[in-house]
């Protein structure tokens, strides 16, 4: 495993860097130990000779195109690239019909570095910037997006909010484990408050002296929750201020009073755990409060401005991960006597999904860019995955019509992409509250 997950990047260096980075994996793969301490992409960024930091000093980050990449960059597209046909392709439709991740998909992710892509490299990371990020989940769900999602969501949502307004004290406690082992959670629906997240019933009650507080309350549609080992928890700690009283924690999921219920029976994204959790009385340690009491509104749309554009990246995934499959179908097929793709109907069709296509993965890393510079990102963050998750759609269908009978069996991927890409519309912010989004700050431009 270790050694696949390098393989796929070392093209990306010289000849002696991999000659050492061969001997270094070689002797991590014949320990005795089966953890790593320093990841594929932790070691490949440092033997690479043009680092993402002297890049940003030659503005190149800013002045050449969106979807051009640093050599670090491009590194963890090879490294994701191999690793999803290597190693998950293989099982996705064994994944899909078992409802539920493979272990040892989870721990390749792990010793790849993919789960701690911004993680600064003290605490164990990868220590790599959020295009990268965007990336791996971009490459991963072009084979299998119930994997990419779990990537997004820890990456985009967990690691990073810890990484803004956790404490030194949490940052510590969590962002090594979050790095290395430990699979997060982000529990804030309730059956009651969806697009209205803020009206949740979810209370944490302080003890008298505030140095612990007691949760109570049921989560609904959450992501990851069989295989965290961290939930990050959204609760009202004064439901008398209403929304102003919503709190951030970080709560270890072997707490008592913590239980995960059956994950729901989806139409996509099987293999990604969706499940009820409820907390009763779940005793949670003043420390373990992310930020400040009162502000987990503000850190919650924050964060969920940066995941949009992660759930962007995977539609744009998906509806690649479409064409991988019906374009050489296409040019293999003949009728009459001519490919399929030969036809000049059929041209113009795969020739504009093609476009859109494209004028997604530009939104989606001009957003990124955008994010990485400290400018104003959340109109655009709004627009890619609005536009990704249309694009999305169309690209699955059309390509189940190219495949013709073929497509609307299981013997090829596209109908499963047909049916995982359709949740892009709904989680992460409705395309309804994407537009509502949208237009407030059109409005607000010209004001």
């Amino acid at each position: 495993m270790i050694g696949r997950c390098a393989g796929g990047v070392l093209s990306a260096v010289g000849r002696a860097d991999k000659i050492a980075a061969g001997k270094i994996f070689g002797r991590i793969s014949n320990a005795t130990t089966p953890r790593i301490s320093t990841s594929p992409l932790r070691l490949l960024r440092q033997l690479s000779t043009v680092s993402i930091e002297s890049d940003d000093s030659n503005d190149h980050s800013i002045k050449s195109p969106v979807t051009t990449f640093t050599p670090d960059e491009e590194m963890v597209r090879d490294l994701c690239k191999q690793w999803a046909n290597e190693e998950l392709r293989p099982i996705v439709r064994e994944m899909d019909e078992e409802g539920k991740l493979r272990n040892e998909i989870i721990r390749g992710l792990f010793d790849c570095g993919l789960m701690g892509m911004e993680i600064p490299e003290d605490y164990g990371g990868s220590g790599m910037n959020f295009t990268s990020a965007c990336m791996a989940v971009e490459e991963i769900s072009r084979v299998d997006p119930s994997v990419a999602i779990l990537v997004d969501i820890h990456n985009t949502l967990t690691n990073n909010a810890v990484r803004f307004w956790g404490s030194a004290e949490l940052q510590k406690k969590w962002l090594p484990k979050l790095a290395s082992d430990t699979v997060s959670s982000f529990a804030l629906s309730e059956a009651g408050s969806g697009s209205d997240a803020f009206s949740m019933k979810t209370t944490a009650i302080p003890s008298d002296d505030k140095s612990y507080y007691l949760i109570n309350g049921s989560k609904l549609w959450i992501s990851n929750a069989k295989e965290a080992g961290v939930f990050l928890l959204f609760a009202n700690a004064d439901p008398a201020k209403g929304y102003k009283g919503v709190t951030a924690f970080m709560v270890d999921a072997q707490s008592e009073g913590i239980t995960v219920g059956n994950p729901e029976n989806k139409l996509g994204l099987r293999a990604s755990s969706t499940c009820p959790v409820t907390f009763e009385d779940v005793k949670v340690d003043a420390s373990d409060v992310l930020g400040d009491v009162g502000l987990g509104y503000k850190y919650c749309i924050n964060i969920l401005n940066e995941g949009r554009i992660g759930i962007g990246a995977q539609q744009v995934g998906i509806a690649k991960g479409c064409m991988d499959v019906a374009l050489p179908y296409m040019l293999e097929r003949k009728q009459f006597g001519t490919a399929i793709a030969d036809f000049q109907g059929m041209e113009h069709q795969y020739a504009q999904l093609a476009t859109e296509i494209h004028a997604a993965e530009v939104m989606l890393y001009n957003a990124c860019r955008l994010k990485e510079a400290g400018l104003p990102f959340i109109k655009e963050a709004s627009m890619v995955k609005l536009y990704a998750s249309q694009v999305a759609e169309k690209v699955a269908s059309k390509s189940i019509e190219w495949l013709g009978g073929i497509g609307f069996t299981k013997d090829l991927i596209a109908e499963k992409f047909y049916r995982d890409c359709k949740v892009g519309s709904i989680y992460e912010g409705t395309s309804n509250i994407q537009l509502q989004t949208i237009a407030k700050l059109m409005k607000a431009e010209l004001a």
